[in-house]
């Protein structure tokens, strides 16, 4: 038996005992909003090329630098050691292994008084040996690195740079001249290519061509260069506006992907481009591409003959992520989805142009975070979030049968003693007779025999996502309401993910309308059931959630507390504020000058003076994806015109998520106070 046998046989072994050891824990605590800090949470998992070792960020909140951060760690699968590999104060990211599975390469930063490139503040590319050590930086880009790659043999480091570029226009005089202000355009980033030799150290340009560059990806002969490509650094270039550009290093020459199947022929021509990976044959490019309201697509180009296939999904599957990988030694284009609340593993076989088998990879109920292949593309290392768990590091077979998951860390054994909640799928029928799906938390030792809970209705944002079947504890409400006697209430609405593509379609052009029933249909369902007091529920939600709360409570009063999370209140102002308007004109089916009437049905503004449900409001102050224009607005609609109880809750230096540990936790403490006080009855103090 080889030596990488042994060590997979060793690791099943160790596993039993890890298995064992979870299920004899003594569970007595009850969940809390502090819990939240201590979570660890698991990404960019890899395998090393001798299947020695795996290596993952892990992410953690540190109070005292008021925010998460991500550090390396590293496992001997054989033994289980882990090992915490870096300890800086700047979160890494964007980890890949050298093929000798000698070294980490990785993005970070360091910081020193007064000091150039590499040690400015600004992003470089890091290594440091597979069983820790010093961080080396490999490049001292003065403006920072974007991303980089190894190329297939580990001899060449390729990275995107920055540099300021300005159009030569007949005003660019006039913005030269009065610099002060800011200008709508006429400067951007953009981003060289460079080639490091990592033998001698030399570094040249490849390509230069004045571009924004998203991503990129080499092919392994290092002569066809992928890369999505954009004429400024607005996202709102990304949606509609990108391209895939393939460049020759031995002509020399660039050209374009043909897009008419993903931009004219698609159902919208607003998505936006991720995800490059050349297969080993260095002919074939898998790439995929998203939309708002529609579903994904993932296609396969082959350069030699400029055909393109798009790959077929499994019925009611859903594409989600950029995280597509060719399996080695296979002709399979691999790919998470979303699968009814679960995030599951597929792999699809292209051979000569034709699409063949798709399979799932992993049995079982499964949100797979991020995997990774070993080198020889026989097994599988991937996070995964669990009922009892959250991410933890698992493998299984890649082999063409289904195989069950082996376990192979517990990074949060705190949760071991966790009294967890009751969670289940619960299925009802919209008033159009559509069939639909939430995640219902209950109590740990609720038993319905106890007669109906207070609800706690919390709506996933998106839309094009959906809740999944696992522990969640979230700023956003899961858990901790379970722990206090809530029932909490997921519904996974028309326009979710992994309900089919009629599903997902369905919400478009009928936001505001469809998915309030859906959602009120649910609440209905859990009240007939006697699990739900319809008298005391609250309803939350954050980004899309935010504006389904708005939504609701301007279509019922049934609802005695909301909370609102960054949540739209009229579609013009988003269409003219937002980052990515693109959303906003998919739903609409138009321009706000073409679809008057769909834009006014769409905005909670419209019938704001129906609004009796106290209110919360939550807001990043600089959130560019709803911005804070409309948290302004309905505050001002509930506090000065309609006197609804209301409190706006803005936080300085915060975007479209809340990064801040004091702030997650002002959050949290608001809106169970807020509930308690205008569901439960309880007196603030």
């Amino acid at each position: 038996m080889d030596k990488y046998k042994l060590t997979w046989l060793a690791l099943f072994c160790s596993t039993t005992l890890l298995s064992t050891n979870v299920n004899a824990a003594q569970r007595e605590h009850q969940i809390n909003n502090d819990d939240f800090f201590e979570i660890s949470n698991m990404s960019n998992v890899l395998a090393s090329p001798d299947g020695r070792h795996a290596i993952w960020l892990e992410n953690r909140w540190d109070k005292e630098l008021n925010h998460a951060q991500r550090d390396i760690w590293q496992i001997e699968l054989a033994s289980k050691q882990i090992k915490r590999l870096t300890f800086s104060n700047e979160s890494e990211s964007s980890l890949q292994l050298s093929p000798d599975g000698q070294f980490i390469y990785f993005l970070g930063k360091q910081s020193k008084v007064d000091a150039k490139a590499p040690f400015n503040g600004k992003t470089q590319v890091f290594r440091i040996p597979i069983n820790g050590g010093d961080a080396v930086p490999m490049t001292k880009e003065p403006l920072g690195v974007k991303a980089f790659e190894l190329n297939h043999n580990g001899h060449q480091l390729y990275f995107l740079g920055y540099r300021n570029s300005k159009d030569e226009d007949k005003w660019s005089a006039m913005r030269s001249q009065h610099k002060q202000p800011q200008y709508g355009h006429g400067e951007r980033k953009v981003n060289p290519l460079y080639k490091l030799d990592l033998h001698n150290y030399r570094q040249q340009l490849v390509l230069d061509d004045d571009k924004v560059v998203w991503e990129f990806d080499v092919s392994n002969d290092q002569q066809q260069i992928a890369r999505i490509t954009t004429t400024d650094n607005e996202l709102v270039f990304l949606e509609g506006w990108s391209n895939i550009d393939i460049y020759n290093t031995k002509t020399k020459q660039n050209s374009q992907l043909a897009d008419t199947t993903w931009r004219s022929q698609a159902a919208s021509p607003y998505g936006w481009l991720l995800g490059l990976d050349w297969h080993p044959d260095n002919q074939q490019l898998a790439f995929r591409i998203d939309f708002d309201g529609h579903p994904g697509r993932l296609f396969v180009a082959n350069i030699n003959d400029q055909s393109q296939i798009e790959l077929k999904r499994p019925k009611q599957v859903t594409l989600t992520s950029n995280d597509i990988q060719w399996r080695p030694n296979s002709d399979e284009i691999c790919y998470r989805a979303a699968d009814m609340g679960r995030v599951n593993l597929f792999c699809s076989e292209v051979k000569n142009g034709l699409q063949g088998d798709t399979r799932s990879l992993i049995a079982g109920d499964n949100v797979i975070g991020s995997y990774s292949f070993g080198k020889d593309g026989r097994r599988v290392l991937f996070s995964h979030n669990g009922l009892d768990h959250f991410y933890d590091l698992f493998t299984a077979s890649a082999d063409r049968q289904q195989t069950n998951k082996i376990r192979l860390t517990s990074i949060n054994p705190q949760v071991d003693t966790w009294l967890l909640p009751q969670i289940s799928i619960v299925k009802w029928s919209a008033p159009d007779g559509t069939l639909l799906e939430g995640i219902l938390e209950l109590p740990p030792k609720y038993d319905k025999s106890q007669g109906p809970l207070p609800l706690v209705v919390q709506i996933h944002g998106g839309p094009t996502a959906a809740t999944p079947y696992a522990l969640q504890h979230r700023s956003y409400g899961r858990s901790t309401f379970a722990a206090n006697g809530w029932a909490l209430f997921s519904p996974n609405y028309r326009g979710s993910t992994g309900y089919g593509d009629k599903f997902l379609t369905d919400l478009v052009g009928h936001e505001h309308d469809i998915e309030v029933q859906d959602i009120m249909s649910g609440v209905d369902y859990l009240i007939e059931q006697g699990i739900v007091d319809g008298d005391k529920m609250a309803v939350m939600g954050w980004s899309n959630g935010g504006y389904l709360t708005n939504a609701l409570i301007t279509h019922s009063d049934r609802f005695k507390a909301a909370s609102s999370g960054a949540g739209v209140f009229d579609q013009r102002l988003q269409w003219i504020l937002e980052d990515t308007p693109g959303h906003v004109i998919n739903f609409m089916q138009g321009l706000p000058w073409e679809q008057v009437e769909a834009y006014n049905k769409g905005s909670s503004l419209t019938q704001a003076n129906k609004i009796k449900t106290p209110t919360l409001i939550h807001i990043g102050e600089g959130d560019e994806r709803v911005p804070l224009g409309h948290a302004q607005g309905l505050y001002r609609t509930l506090y000065h015109y309609l006197n609804v109880p209301v409190e706006l809750v803005v936080y300085p230096d915060e975007g479209h998520g809340l990064s801040q540990y004091d702030h997650r936790q002002t959050k949290m403490d608001w809106d169970q106070k807020w509930f308690e006080h205008y569901v439960l009855g309880k007196a603030v103090n």
